[in-house]
């Protein structure tokens, strides 16, 4: 067994850390490796173990257990002290920006010092559901639920989703949570919904979000049907700046649709759901489609007239798309089912669908089944139509032919957001202090915990399962393999302590009695 670090940690252009990769690695004449001298080494510095040495599959997979933990270990500390490099940066920043003196600085570095040691000291201590009220389900999806919680030393109020790690490893969505969990611990940003907590148990996976009451952009679509053109115009820009935010960060998000754009208590859009930046899911694939029958693009041109019954079929589906495995490919750009691969620029087409489907009701190649609404999307040449009975202005049609086209030619494919800015459509809208402003459907938010603009589950049981013998915990849990290694998380700037006083916030029974009273 060796040790080999690679690469380098940057800050601002300076190495801070040198090498940090570690790899670990055992040879049993894997390559054909031979003993360079008599010392039983290899000539890379590996331990040579001859080839007459039988090692099982148990110990090998043990091997790699090992090497993961290890890795992963030193990714973690090594990438904390990065982070830790950078918020002394920021703090350094800040404080020439105050204009503060040299004395007043110090304070500061001293305040900074004892909250980075503060915080060492909160990442040891475990999170569990314990630390946390359940109050209500407030949503439910294939491969899991969402819940209201109030973390009980604070009374802090949070979105709580909740995967049973089983059904990850049986239906292959591990990459799916790891990449989500890992997206949102890096993202910072006012456009993408925040996670401040990541932990884990035997059963289940917990990832502790940002409670947003407005709820989602779908359930809205589903109570008003049709946006007018000036409330499309905000929304599509508001998703425009939060697609935007994602390709700068270097991820293509591949799932923009109304359900995972949440609204805040102001009406503000932000985006969530990052799991499909691995593109595990199956409705991302082209080998799910590629038993479906073809048909000719004559055969789904739309009848005049039928935008009605389009409406109500749409309505009358969307929820079930929503919570089925499956899924809808109403959102999903050609180029994604293809096998010559995609950019970023498959973003800006699924924010030409959602246009659509904001003006005029439903998405513009929604169909009775995902297999043929699958077939009107890559042939979209020949299926996108305007309903006659439905109107829109020229520039809006405009800005949805452009996003709806072929990537090379789509807005966004060259200067990403900068060419949407420029559209005609979005006259009058002030991008720098588009968030600041009042939108333009108004949130009814009664309390800190009013789930009005979120489904009910009436039948749910809001308690946190509970195993009551070791026999039920082994049939829940999955084996251990260091799938989920390394999953807790913790937000520097969410440093809290448990049984801490916090003032002003409310106790857990007036926040369960705000959850009952919006059953009534």
């Amino acid at each position: 067994m060796y040790f080999r670090f690679m690469n380098n940690v940057y800050i601002n252009n300076k190495i801070l850390l040198r090498d940090y990769t570690l790899h670990i690695c055992t040879f049993y004449n894997m390559a054909g490796n031979r003993p360079n001298n008599d010392s039983g080494m290899t000539k890379d510095g590996g331990v040579f173990i001859d080839d007459t040495v039988t090692i099982s599959q148990y110990t090998q997979d043990k091997a790699n257990r090992s090497r993961l933990a290890v890795e992963s270990f030193y990714a973690q500390a090594l990438l904390q002290c990065a982070e830790r490099e950078n918020r002394k940066i920021e703090n350094e920043q800040k404080m020439i920006k105050m204009g503060l003196s040299e004395s007043e600085k110090e304070v500061r570095r001293r305040n900074q010092a004892d909250k980075e040691t503060d915080y060492l000291r909160l990442r040891r201590t475990r999170l569990t559901v314990g630390d946390f009220q359940s109050l209500k389900v407030i949503g439910r999806g294939a491969f899991g639920e969402v819940r209201l919680v109030q973390k009980i030393d604070t009374g802090h109020i949070y979105a709580m989703k909740i995967l049973k790690k089983l059904d990850m490893l049986e239906k292959e969505q591990t990459a799916h949570v790891r990449a989500e969990r890992d997206i949102l611990s890096m993202a910072d940003c006012e456009w993408v919904v925040t996670m401040y907590y990541s932990f884990q148990d035997r059963i289940n996976l917990y990832l502790v979000m940002e409670f947003l009451p407005g709820g989602d952009m779908m359930t809205l679509l589903i109570k008003k049907e049709i946006l007018s053109e000036e409330e499309t115009r905000f929304y599509i820009a508001e998703t425009s700046l939060a697609i935007q935010a994602i390709h700068n960060m270097n991820f293509i998000h591949r799932d923009v649709k109304p359900d995972n754009l949440l609204l805040d208590s102001r009406g503000h859009i932000k985006l969530s759901d990052f799991g499909l930046c691995t593109g595990l899911k199956n409705i991302h694939r082209t080998e799910h489609y590629k038993n479906w029958p073809s048909r000719l693009p004559k055969d789904f041109v739309s009848k005049p007239f039928e935008s009605k019954r389009k409406a109500e079929t749409w309505k009358k589906n969307r929820r079930a798309y929503a919570y089925s495995t499956v899924g809808t490919p109403d959102y999903i750009a050609p180029e994604v089912f293809s096998s010559t691969g995609y950019t970023k620029t498959c973003d800006w087409w699924s924010l030409g669908v959602i246009m659509y489907e904001m003006l005029i009701g439903y998405p513009p190649f929604c169909s009775e089944t995902p297999q043929e609404t699958y077939r009107k999307v890559v042939n979209y040449q020949q299926t996108l139509t305007f309903p006659p009975e439905i109107p829109i202005s020229s520039h809006a049609r405009t800005t949805i032919k452009k996003l709806l086209c072929e990537c090379s030619r789509r807005l966004g494919s060259e200067r990403g957001i900068d060419e949407i800015k420029t559209l005609p459509f979005f006259n009058g809208i002030d991008w720098e202090h588009i968030r600041n402003s009042p939108a333009p459907i108004r949130i009814e938010v009664r309390g800190i915990a009013d789930t009005s603009n979120f489904d009910n589950f009436p039948d749910a049981d809001i308690s946190f399962p509970e195993c009551s013998e070791e026999s039920d915990i082994h049939s829940l849990a999955p084996p251990d393999k260091g799938e989920f290694l390394h999953y807790t998380f913790q937000r520097f700037q969410n440093l809290t302590y448990k049984n801490s006083e916090s003032e002003g916030r409310p106790t857990v029974d007036e926040v369960l009695s705000l959850s009952h009273d919006d059953n009534k």
